[in-house]
């Protein structure tokens, strides 16, 4: 038997939340901004809670941040899974500072910077830069795995949750823009393994990215 084979095998299965009514109107969807899922997104968390009962998923742990749209999710996926979702706060997408729930429209006019091409800049006075958005849901991503050693957990998160793991666990530098060119789907499915014991590095696999084969029904 191999090292590898002797330890524990953990798995993080990432889902973007449903479309957001803050997508829908086009707004900064920070905690002011976010008024939860769309008519739309409610129906695509529940064809994933469709898909996942079809197969007979199961998971140890549901988390969720304590944005709405994500706290909605993991409550539409909560029944096939028989799990209660646990907020986190650190599992919620770049916190915008003071341009939380203006439009995206009003903040270009307002502000006048590219956050992307500005990694340590911040969204908005108060809020937070990307390298640092990065660094935080890295940090909660990799505490929740060694909580969780050997077990699967399912996070209903934000496209940023899944950025974030992509760049972690590819060791891509935080001030990278490649993964920008990244589509990430609504309810989409983000999968990675990771073996490792409690005092040993994490090595991550990713399993599958993006993968919302669930949507193809709806328009």
């Amino acid at each position: 038997m191999t090292a590898d084979a002797e330890r524990p095998l953990t798995r993080l299965v990432l889902v973007r939340h449903g479309e957001s009514q803050a997508q829908v109107d086009r707004i900064v969807g920070g905690p002011s901004g976010c008024k939860g899922l769309s008519e739309l997104g409610v129906r695509q968390a529940g064809a994933l809670r469709l898909r996942w009962e079809r197969v007979g998923f199961r998971a140890d742990a549901l988390y969720s941040s304590t944005l709405p749209r994500a706290i909605e999710t993991a409550e539409i996926l909560a029944p096939v899974l028989g799990l209660t979702g646990k907020p986190d706060d650190d599992l919620c997408e770049w916190r915008p500072g003071e341009c939380d729930g203006i439009s995206w429209d009003d903040y270009v006019a307002t502000y006048n910077i590219n956050p992307r091409a500005h990694p340590y800049t911040p969204l908005s006075p108060g809020g937070e830069s990307l390298a640092e958005f990065l660094m935080r849901a890295a940090a909660c991503l990799h505490r929740i795995a060694r909580e969780h050693l050997g077990e699967t957990v399912v996070v209903a998160g934000h496209g940023g949750i899944v950025e974030a793991s992509m760049r972690a666990f590819l060791a891509l530098p935080s001030q990278a823009t490649r993964t920008t060119e990244l589509h990430i789907e609504n309810t989409s499915v983000t999968e990675w393994e990771a073996t490792g014991g409690a005092d040993d590095p994490l090595r991550w696999t990713l399993v599958r990215f993006g993968d919302a084969a669930h949507l193809e029904h709806l328009t």
